[in-house]
């Protein structure tokens, strides 16, 4: 009899829990998500995981552009989701030392090791410093701007030929998926692994890079004690990640034992003579750089695959939406044609392909540079990005963060905010990045995210609006291509922004006059 009744004053007790809760938690807005009791928010954010990107942006727009998420009890989910410009600016730059990427940014991204992206403090200023000596060195540039035409010729026209001819249906995200993993696998490492032909070979590399992102998104939504239990069964996502990690390490390691050995040999490789960032990082000074090891291959690995990831992804996602929108928007197409053919050619045939290409040419086209800041503004390559506070601080919003807490920033959502790009803020309109006077405009980057802000933005920036470009160019000018009907273009949920199904695409040669 005592046992029946401890058991109803229980459930009354717990039932009293759950109104008193209800009554206090009352939600800001219809969109939001319900806080559970015990919960959090996580049900209703699974529930919308389909379109995770869409259902942060509704929720932003609606609570003043920052929401404080709440996870299950002590799983360390909560986090404060923000795209307030004025709050971004300050974690990114006024108040950049409080702010490092932490300890828990560096556990769900741990297959990147001791990289840049992981790094703090001094080991990541080294990092940086060595990484922007080599990139913003003449040779590299040359040898950046080479590689890409020479895969633009040699790959990509072929490839898009051969399509054209047998009138064939292609998916043009991993037509670029393949071609930028080609000139980044060159850049950083001297060897073309040839994915990008006619063939269509599957690289294992390239499947374990999509494999390992997967995981790390999941990871996001997931209490860790949870993710490491998978990883030690062997199941789900963590199942995945630690087949893509081995398969990461072997093709690194292969890498980088046959450059050690190249190099005791005295070979220069043929496709990358010293100019590639292993060799570079090989030869590293380090009187210069005195916390990092040259002749530690894991240091050379983390570095590999850190550049590996930042050069394939970014620019590859970049690309794919950008000829999405632009199908999409013929009369866009038609004016970046109209352009490229006044500013770049005599009128009847690209000069990318010349060897006497001067990329400097690529600042002529204005309207063509504000379309693909545009797309990258819609689609950003890394859609969210999260900082973690040293110590307690009050953000220009009001809200207070505790120290080690989470903040999110979501890129997806920062740029079709009415409040911040104007009503038309879901508008494809490469004309928002061009004065009056026909010059392009500078939006600061607390507000353009795409690249990055602060002491930590992208030191690729310029590569890979080149290589975009040079693409572009070469596309446009010579290619028309339409989008299959009945597709469903939707964001995979991913670190990296790539379309879920990828985007099936119809090719014609345009004939030349």
């Amino acid at each position: 009899m005592a046992l029946i009744s401890l058991f109803e004053i229980s459930i009354a007790f717990f039932c009293f829990l759950l109104f008193r809760y209800f009554l206090i938690n009352k939600k800001p807005h219809r969109l939001c998500p319900t806080n559970w009791p015990f919960l959090g928010m996580i049900p209703g954010l699974l529930v919308e995981i389909h379109r995770v990107y869409d259902f942060v942006t509704d929720i932003l727009e609606v609570t003043n552009l920052t929401y404080p998420c709440v996870g299950p009890l002590f799983s360390g989910l909560d986090m404060l989701v923000t795209v307030d410009p004025a709050n971004i600016h300050h974690i990114m730059s006024s108040n950049f030392a409080n702010y490092p990427k932490g300890p828990e940014f560096k556990k769900l991204f741990d297959v990147l090791g001791d990289g840049i992206f992981n790094a703090d403090s001094d080991l990541w200023k080294d990092l940086r410093k060595s990484a922007q000596s080599m990139m913003m060195n003449p040779e590299f540039q040359k040898f950046s701007l080479a590689t890409s035409l020479n895969k633009l010729e040699k790959g990509l026209v072929p490839l898009l030929d051969h399509v054209a001819k047998e009138k064939l249906a292609v998916d043009l995200q991993d037509v670029f998926q393949r071609f930028t993993f080609d000139t980044t696998f060159v850049l950083a490492t001297g060897y073309d692994p040839g994915c990008l032909s006619v063939e269509m070979p599957e690289v294992e590399f390239a499947k374990a890079l999509d494999d390992a992102e997967e995981a790390i998104f999941y990871r996001h939504v997931k209490p860790e004690i949870f993710w490491r239990i998978q990883g030690l069964l062997g199941l789900g996502d963590e199942k995945k990640m630690t087949k893509a990690r081995m398969t990461l390490d072997r093709v690194c390691s292969e890498c980088i034992a046959s450059r050690r050995d190249e190099i005791s040999r005295g070979i220069d490789n043929v496709d990358s003579p010293s100019k590639d960032l292993l060799t570079s990082y090989m030869n590293l000074d380090t009187t210069k750089y005195k916390l990092l090891n040259p002749s530690d291959d894991r240091f050379l690995r983390d570095t590999v695959l850190t550049f590996m990831l930042a050069g394939r992804d970014t620019t590859g996602s970049g690309l794919t939406w950008f000829f999405w929108l632009l199908c999409k928007t013929p009369e866009i197409m038609a004016k970046i044609r109209q352009e490229i053919n006044k500013n770049l050619t005599d009128g009847s045939e690209s000069d990318v392909d010349s060897g006497s290409f001067n990329p400097q040419e690529l600042k002529k086209l204005v309207y063509l540079h504000g379309a693909i800041c545009e797309a990258l503004r819609l689609y950003p390559p890394v859609p969210f990005q999260h900082k973690s506070p040293t110590e307690a601080d009050v953000l220009p919003s009001g809200h207070k963060v505790d120290a080690n807490s989470k903040i999110l920033f979501c890129l997806y959502s920062l740029g079709r905010m009415k409040s911040v790009w104007g009503d038309d803020a879901l508008e494809f309109k490469p004309e928002r990045w061009i004065s009056e006077s026909g010059r392009s405009v500078h939006e600061p980057s607390y507000k353009f995210l795409s690249f990055n802000a602060g002491p930590r933005t992208c030191l690729g920036k310029e590569v890979a609006l080149m290589q975009m470009k040079t693409v572009a160019v070469k596309i446009i000018q010579n290619y028309e291509m339409k989008i299959v009907e009945g597709q469903k273009i939707e964001p995979a949920p991913s670190v990296i922004l790539h379309m879920k199904h990828g985007v099936k695409v119809t090719v014609t040669k345009r004939c030349l006059v």
